[in-house]
């Protein structure tokens, strides 16, 4: 019992000593000063409604945190679509048709004072060689001792601008369906001359493809090549009239000009590896010409501030569209891209079906339809038949 008592005692005891047992200096008073702080109720801060401290953020921070996904998407988009992986070639070319037709749809939207179609250029071409010329120079690119690519250049500008002129000519005496499907027959001929220049060739896919696009465009414009447009064109008339005749030549030798104009952006991108080269040289020379034929032939007209402003939105427009085009042709074979520009065409009457501004007839839903499954079809096919 005694020993029992004792050993409760020690227990006791040691129980006691380790309850009442206080940190030294040396290995509790650090411990002790690090959980004051946290302990202290005479420093807890007192909050309030008023001393509530809430996150600052700078106006819009939050709106540009959220359109970061989106941007980064795009910026890889495009450079995906520009990095000449294996539909970049069809992809820019579609690229640059929805860019046409968005002009399109601009000029239609935003009604400007008339201005003639030479200052309209003279302005598009300005702008573009601005453009051209500021990119180039933010890449280094140079601009001399291009070797055979300075003559493929050359060409391709002179082409460039007498398939512009001549467009010019035509849409001023035809109604603009006519000058339209002129136009359209464009990338049948580029087809058929880059087999000569290009030594490309064909494939019966490609070659459906242009052929069933073509048909299309007949079907949307079959009425209005024999009717008057609802919009304010003059009538159509014989193409037996000598005036027409002239007119109708002239649209010829555009379809003519720009086919081999495409050839030539292919060869010159392809010579010297940089596509803007081919839109600068282009835009070197039917900037000046369109100037010298506008105060030569036609009467400056002074645009207003209004009609100025849209008319630098569509020379940027134009500017990138036109890029894209160069692009599309250096990287896939020239029957391949030029069908996607059938798709301009489709989009245009869709818009214009969808805006009520004509009635949805069968022969023009039909003809869109026809374009856009050619188109597709090519988009799908067309670089898994590469030679």
């Amino acid at each position: 019992m005694e020993s029992s008592a004792e050993s409760s005692d020690v227990d006791r005891d040691v129980e006691l000593h380790v309850i009442a047992r206080e940190p030294s200096e040396a290995d509790g008073g650090a411990v002790t000063e690090e959980r004051s702080p946290l302990l202290s109720q005479a420093e807890k801060p007192k909050i309030n409604i008023f001393t509530l401290s809430y996150p600052r953020r700078k106006p819009g921070e939050e709106i540009i945190r959220s359109f970061e996904p989106e941007i980064s998407a795009a910026s890889q988009f495009l450079s995906w679509v520009w990095s000449g992986s294996k539909y970049s070639g069809l992809m820019c070319m579609a690229i640059s048709s929805t860019i046409y037709f968005t002009m399109e749809v601009v000029t239609d939207v935003f009604s400007v004072q008339p201005i003639p179609l030479l200052e309209v250029a003279f302005t598009r071409c300005t702008m573009i060689l601005v453009l051209s010329y500021m990119w180039l120079r933010k890449v280094e690119q140079p601009l001399s001792g291009l070797g055979n690519a300075k003559h493929l250049l050359i060409s391709r500008a002179f082409m460039g601008y007498i398939s512009l002129i001549s467009f010019i000519y035509c849409i001023q005496r035809l109604s603009l369906s006519q000058a339209v499907v002129l136009s359209l027959t464009t990338p049948i001929i580029a087809s058929g001359v880059a087999r000569f220049i290009l030594h490309e060739t064909y494939k019966v896919a490609e070659i459906g493809g242009l052929a069933c696009s073509f048909f299309g465009v007949l079907f949307i414009f079959r009425q209005l090549l024999t009717t008057q447009d609802q919009h304010g064109e003059r009538n159509s008339k014989s193409i037996t009239e000598s005036g027409h005749i002239y007119a109708i030549l002239a649209g010829s030798l555009s379809s003519l000009t720009g086919g081999i104009s495409y050839c030539l952006i292919r060869a010159g991108a392809n010579s010297c590896d940089q596509p803007l080269l081919t839109v600068f040289s282009f835009s070197l020379l039917a900037s000046p010409a369109a100037g010298i034929c506008l105060f030569a032939f036609e009467t400056f007209v002074f645009p207003s501030f209004y009609s100025f402003s849209l008319m630098l939105v569509l020379g940027v427009l134009g500017f990138f569209a036109e890029v894209f085009l160069a692009r599309g042709l250096q990287l896939e074979k020239t029957s391949k891209v030029t069908n996607v520009l059938y798709m301009e065409a489709a989009l245009s009457q869709l818009w214009v079906i969808g805006s009520a501004r004509i009635a949805p007839t069968f022969g023009r839903i039909f003809g869109c339809l026809l374009i856009l499954i050619s188109v597709f079809g090519t988009m799908y096919i067309g670089p898994d038949k590469e030679d």
